[in-house]
């Protein structure tokens, strides 16, 4: 099922260590790519030029965009680097890394809420899929860790990163931008094993919407898987083209 990722993951640990020019290069792409597409599936109006000008030039964007907008890209970013650097310390996922991750992306935007739990139930527009009460989240959040801890040594990395990323927007445990860390996380888990920074595309929001809702609703994680392979076999393309593969 995963041959051919595996595959592109062994030609790329073999040009590995890359340069640092070429390191530097994938990451202000992919920084701008991830913060661009994660965002605008989750309604972000910012364009991918006006997300590149925010984090590369550091200019605020007018013509009648929000502040929260600005702040859901400088965010974003953020949390991007914090998870390089857990990468570089070898941290595992935690409750604390998942809080200290969401207050990253929500900070400034509702600080109230940013790095805890719902205190209150809530309803997914669009979806059957109704998230268990608000008291149950710091339970399943313990058993989502638990379940990820004796999980990693068996699963695939790709089949582990995808169920995580299920679980968690299963659960739905904070009140906003469940979505995003859900993205963010799956990412923690891909970059530990060394594939490359993942990006679900805003263009593929619909398949990847129907994938999470089937996920939920029949417990059946194929179509998800393929939404996550493609997005996948899609940055090894973009890291093989910037080495000159």
């Amino acid at each position: 099922m995963f041959k051919e990722l595996e595959e592109k993951k062994q030609r790329l640990d073999e040009k590995r260590p890359l340069s640092k020019e070429k390191i530097t290069q994938l990451k202000q792409y992919f920084d701008v790519e991830f913060t661009y597409n994660s965002n605008a599936i989750e309604g972000n109006t910012l364009s991918l030029r006006e997300t590149k000008v925010i984090l590369e030039d550091g200019i605020t964007v007018g013509k009648g965009k929000s502040l929260r907008e600005h702040l859901e890209v400088i965010n974003h970013k953020e949390a991007i680097d914090y998870i390089e650097n857990l990468i570089k310390e070898n941290a595992d996922i935690s409750e604390k890394i998942i809080k200290e991750v969401h207050y990253l992306v929500l900070k400034g935007i509702d600080n109230e809420n940013a790095g805890k739990y719902r205190t209150s139930n809530v309803l997914i527009s669009g979806s059957d899929h109704k998230p268990p009460e608000h008291y149950l989240v710091p339970e399943k959040m313990e058993k989502l860790v638990s379940w990820y801890k004796n999980k990693k040594n068996e699963l695939h990395t790709v089949d582990l990163a995808t169920y995580f990323h299920h679980h968690l927007t299963y659960i739905h445990p904070f009140i906003d931008v469940n979505g995003r860390l859900a993205r963010l996380l799956m990412n923690l888990l891909l970059l530990q094993d060394g594939y490359p920074l993942t990006v679900i595309k805003a263009e593929d929001r619909e398949s990847y919407m129907e994938a999470l809702e089937f996920a939920s609703t029949e417990e059946d994680y194929s179509k998800l898987l393929e939404v996550i392979k493609k997005a996948i076999n899609d940055s090894f393309e973009t890291y093989f083209y910037v080495i000159g593969e």
